[in-house]
């Protein structure tokens, strides 16, 4: 799968959503109409880790890399990133985020402002089946236009009371845009917006094939 990225190498992979619509609902009926049209609860419930292989054009430097990013529930992960001859790695086991050196080798913590914004973007799955036990709230916004036609618009409040927002196509009942808080290269935050796009089955639930 192929990813365009316009900054920074600590992007990850989102997961793709689905929902009906309906203005009267709440952020938990539209939550488990998500998980339905996802492949069901019981699917969902049956992921316990993940490997997926991406290819990614970094366009603001010019560069392509080969991307291999695991994924074990509910909240551990680990990326590898290969580009001009080094491999990158950036994993978070649960409590600290950490990196290798591609130089040295040596293991380091990430910077400390990166500690809060990998607590969230790792959560996987289990986030949206249980969401309380991870502290995260949904709420149903209503409808959005972008680009002439109307999109569901689902809010993800977090423990710490950041928000992401989810534009989901009524459609296809699968996700347009998400959009959430991130660090770029200069640990400044920033808007990431990412557009997933191709879905496809993988063993019985949906998941986007490129961004």
């Amino acid at each position: 799968m192929k990813k365009i990225v316009t900054f920074g190498l600590f992007i990850f992979f989102l997961f793709g959503l689905a929902v009906a619509p309906a203005v009267s609902q709440t952020g938990e009926e539209v939550v488990e109409k998500m998980i339905e049209a996802m492949g069901g609860r019981k699917v969902l419930e049956e992921i316990k880790d993940m490997t997926i292989s991406m290819s990614i054009e970094l366009v603001s430097l010019e560069l392509n890399a080969d991307v291999i990013n695991y994924i074990k529930e509910p909240n551990l992960g680990r990326i590898d990133i290969s580009v001009m001859g080094m491999v990158i790695t950036q994993a978070f086991d649960g409590e600290t985020a950490w990196e290798i050196n591609p130089q040295t080798g040596e293991v380091l913590d990430r910077p400390e402002e990166v500690q809060e914004y990998a607590k969230r973007e790792y959560l996987s799955y289990s986030a949206m089946l249980y969401p309380g036990k991870f502290g995260i709230t949904f709420s149903y916004k209503g409808k959005e236009k972008i680009e002439d036609k109307d999109y569901l618009v689902l809010e993800q409040t977090f423990e710490d009371g950041i928000t992401s927002t989810m534009y989901l196509d009524p459609e296809t009942y699968l996700i347009f845009k998400a959009v959430s808080k991130t660090l770029n290269n200069m640990m400044i935050e920033v808007d990431q917006e990412v557009f997933p796009a191709e879905y496809k089955k993988v063993q019985g639930f949906m998941l986007a094939h490129s961004m």
